[in-house]
């Protein structure tokens, strides 16, 4: 039985018809992307999948004792309380016990270990598994246990909804879980619902993530719900031929409905002879052309390129920064940027991405070492927290700043076309910006860059909110720009397709410099930058070591190994023999603390042993997830040794 039933469901949104009578089952074990154009009804379809809302018409079954870790697009107002709290409140009977454990604690009465093996000795004797499960996800989302909730900004909010979702079921309704993560991040959360998940829906524009979980795509499109039983690439070609197809379909109704036009439109004889059968069906081709809905248009996206910079742009020397309070962002880091490059900047979240932004465009001044700036700079500046829109303004007045036209490449424009471009509609230009979703802020804020001539995008987070296909035309957009590009984004296809090199921020003030994009970096990293930027599991489907112990020199076909590569081959052989009883020791070590933390007892009688069994635990994570990258590099090498001449 299917464990989520959708029949001809129908709903609109201020009088439009937004989804119109949409069938779609989810069966349990799916893995089920939506995917779709923003606007196309995505969130609203998810959301009456959750039960939240309402369709106007059709039928909504679940299957008998569903129960879904929902995580929707806006956060709600009513969650009170600190975040572990807010997570807990999830978790029924467990979370009550939990929540009343950490209310005993403020009376100061006992210790805080004490207190909770106090209230949870009696309880669950798996109540222990879910305060680590809680634990462990609270950590690896980068959140404290203890901050109240209502002083969270936007993007942590989200975070914790996430957890809620991940901890309260095993099938899951996802509403864009990858906003605001960091990659390292993103790629736990990857691992995270290919091992706990059972039943995934999700809601993604980040391509990757997509490949990574989808085995099946539902594509919102014009109101109707189109679902593919492949994963994302096979889906974009199937896609690609039902567009073709429909178009083919309609040119033929056009010239149909344009013949008999001409027919009903002859002379008196004709009128007197005509088939009334033809009449009627020459009604039903008006009453179809009239109910089409073509295919919405695209984002024309052009920038204005300004004078040539100086080939130089910005050059650092030995340069740091400390803030007030202590915390350094960047030690002794050194770089040249030159005109024409593309230099994408990585790194976990409060790493100091922006930070560096900011000290290379002078806002902010070294704490010691030297910035240079080029001449010549006429800076674009795309802002993470899109600072640069007026939240009140309307959308006409802050693309134009009040004026009725702009200049593009030395054209004057009318504002509206110009918008129209960016697919605002009429009646969407006198829209104040705060009642704009979180992809039509994007698209203002481009519109807004691109009225001004630059050869020196600075670019914080632009793909956030971004459906596929304008992610597609603003990276072919910035494959033909000619100035320099800086850009902060956790989206790794982005990277890979836009930047020419990449500066990976690792934590402690450390940065390093990669040519290529997300993918080269991977290939090029140390081991080190494994723990620090890199999370989660790879597949454990591993080739035998014993069966790369082959020297490649004595394979038919295979060229023959300079002295170099055949030591090198012989040093991968070697490691690779390794790394088996390297992460079957490291498996032991994780069953055996995951064993420990199930027993009910280590709270009260070793909280220091069971605060180290829960540090230690995620960190296991990642030396596994290190080793198996390092497996799948030597792999790699061996191939590429290996390949013929």
């Amino acid at each position: 039985m299917p464990l989520i039933s959708l029949q001809d469901i129908s709903l609109n949104y201020s009088g439009n018809p937004l989804l119109t009578q949409c069938n779609l089952t989810v069966e349990p074990g799916d893995r089920l992307c939506l995917v779709g154009r923003n606007g196309a009804g995505k969130s609203s379809l998810l959301s009456i999948m959750s039960g939240k809302r309402q369709p106007d018409s059709g039928t909504l079954v679940f299957a008998q004792g569903t129960t879904l870790g929902i995580m929707p697009q806006e956060v709600p107002q009513s969650w009170t309380g600190n975040v572990f709290e807010v997570i807990a409140q999830s978790l029924d009977k467990t979370g009550k016990a939990l929540i009343q454990a950490y209310h005993l604690n403020k009376t100061g009465a006992l210790h805080k270990d004490e207190d909770i093996a106090a209230t949870l000795l009696n309880t669950d004797e798996h109540i222990w598994e879910v305060h680590a499960n809680i634990e462990s996800v609270i950590n690896h989302l980068g959140l404290d246990a203890h901050t109240d909730f209502s002083t969270l900004s936007g993007g942590k909010k989200r975070r914790v909804a996430l957890a809620r979702a991940l901890l309260s079921s095993s099938d899951l309704l996802l509403d864009e879980p990858t906003n605001h993560l960091d990659i390292r991040t993103i790629r736990w959360l990857e691992e995270y619902l290919l091992r706990r998940a059972r039943t995934l829906v999700f809601i993604s524009h980040d391509r990757s993530f997509v490949r990574r979980l989808a085995t099946r795509i539902a594509e919102v499109d014009r109101g109707e719900v189109y679902a593919y039983q492949c994963g994302y690439d096979a889906f974009l070609t199937r896609r690609d031929a039902r567009l073709e197809e429909e178009e083919k379909h309609f040119a033929a109704q056009d010239k149909k409905l344009a013949q008999e036009e001409a027919w009903i439109r002859q002379g008196i004889k004709a009128r007197r002879t005509r088939n009334m059968g033809r009449v009627r069906a020459l009604q039903d081709l008006r009453r179809a052309h009239a109910a089409r809905r073509e295919k919405e248009g695209t984002v024309r996206l052009n920038t204005q390129d300004a004078t040539i910079s100086g080939k130089l742009v910005f050059e650092a020397q030995h340069t740091s920064f400390t803030w007030p309070d202590g915390h350094e962002v960047v030690r002794d880091f050194s770089t040249i940027i030159q005109r024409g490059d593309r230099v994408g900047l990585i790194g976990d979240n409060g790493t100091g991405k922006t930070t560096l932004l900011r000290l290379l465009l002078g806002e902010l001044t070294p704490t010691s070492g030297i910035i240079r700036k080029g001449t010549n700079l006429e800076i674009a500046y795309f802002d993470q927290l899109r600072n640069t829109l007026d939240p009140n303004m309307i959308v006409m007045d802050a693309v134009a700043d009040g004026n009725d036209v702009v200049t593009i490449n030395g054209q004057s424009r009318h504002v509206a076309g110009y918008l129209r471009d960016f697919l605002f509609d009429s009646d969407k230009l006198r829209t104040p910006v705060h009642r704009l979703s979180g992809g039509e802020r994007n698209r203002l804020l481009l519109a807004r860059l691109f009225t001004h001539p630059s050869n020196l995008l600075v670019l914080d987070e632009p793909t956030n909110d971004l459906d596929a296909v304008t992610l597609e035309l603003l990276e072919e957009l910035l494959g033909e720009y000619r100035g320099t590009m800086l850009m902060v984004s956790h989206d790794r296809d982005f990277l890979d397709n836009v930047v020419t090199s990449t500066l990976v921020l690792e934590g402690n003030g450390q940065i390093c410099e990669y040519a290529g994009g997300y993918t080269d970096w991977l290939k090029q990293r140390p081991e080190a930058a494994d723990q620090t930027l890199i999370s989660g599991k790879k597949s454990r489907e591993k080739t035998s070591p014993n069966a790369q112990k082959v020297n490649a020199s004595s394979l038919p076909g295979k060229r023959k190994l300079t002295f170099r590569e055949q030591e090198k081959q012989k040093h991968l052989q070697q490691r690779l023999a390794q790394l088996p009883l390297l992460l079957k020791t490291l498996e032991d070590e994780q069953k055996n603390l995951e064993e420990l933390l199930a027993n009910p007892d280590l709270f009260k009688n070793n909280p220091e042993r069971f605060t180290q069994a829960s540090e230690r635990l995620p960190l296991l994570e990642e030396e596994q997830l290190a080793l198996l990258e390092e497996w799948e590099d030597i792999e790699k090498g061996l191939q590429d040794l290996e390949a013929p001449a």
